[in-house]
């Protein structure tokens, strides 16, 4: 199954000249959610994660049916002020400004193996704040993962972990 078949380019969103790739229709058509679900878990499985972590927000949408396909956990990578409880956040740099992430401070046990999700890579800050913050927190990563990749971005270069994607657009 071509992936790509499932995928929405929407032109000008959010803003003019962004080209916003929208996975709603892969995710409301079950075969191919299912199909790239399997996928996903066969490149990740390699690496044996205790857990999966989700970046905020569609990146649950690829981690939390993951991590049940794998049979492991599940933690959510959350901007400023959204997970309850003691939490452990990294500020980072963006193209256009300033971020932050956080995790609960007892989502990760010291040593646990956790695979970072998001839905799709582009220039790579967050996914690199992601594998940053959590072996913060004691985490080891032994690597990361998206259903999209835009690698004329360049974000792929961020990354000090093996990475993966199931579908790449090269413009």
């Amino acid at each position: 199954m071509d992936l790509k078949e499932h995928i929405r380019g929407i032109p000008d969103f959010p803003k003019p000249g962004i080209l916003f790739y929208d996975i709603s229709t892969l995710l409301r058509d079950a075969d191919a959610w299912q199909v790239a679900m399997g996928r996903l878990a066969r490149l990740c499985r390699t690496w044996q994660p205790d857990l999966v972590a989700g970046i905020e927000s569609r990146g649950f949408l690829m981690a939390a049916p993951l991590a049940l396909k794998l049979g492991c956990g599940f933690v959510m990578l959350r901007k400023r002020g959204k997970l309850p409880g003691k939490v452990i956040g990294l500020d980072y740099g963006l193209e256009y400004g300033t971020d932050r992430i956080e995790i609960q401070e007892d989502a990760v046990h010291k040593g646990q193996r956790v695979v970072v999700v998001d839905d799709l890579l582009a220039t790579g800050g967050t996914l690199a704040a992601g594998i940053r913050l959590l072996r913060d927190v004691g985490a080891e990563v032994p690597g990361a993962a998206a259903l999209i990749e835009l690698s004329f971005l360049g974000g792929r270069s961020k990354l000090d972990v093996p990475f993966e994607s199931l579908v790449t657009y090269d413009s």
